[in-house]
């Protein structure tokens, strides 16, 4: 009884470090996603600053056409 008690309390221990383990994980990647978004709106910006710097470009050239 006592040896089944002690493979019990051996595989607790083992299914916690599992756990922390994936706890660890799972915060990684949600820190790579949290980075990940954290680009898509920098070159978002970095497409419309682009974009808005095309547009007066433009209306420059129209303007010294006229």
């Amino acid at each position: 009884m006592l040896s089944r008690l002690q493979e019990l309390r051996k595989e607790e221990e083992t299914l916690l470090r599992v756990k922390a383990a994936l706890h660890d994980q799972l915060t990684r990647l949600k820190t790579l996603g949290q980075m990940d978004n954290e680009a898509a709106i920098n070159q978002t910006e970095l497409d419309l600053s682009l974009q808005d710097h095309e547009e007066e470009e433009e209306e420059e050239e129209e303007e010294s056409d006229s």
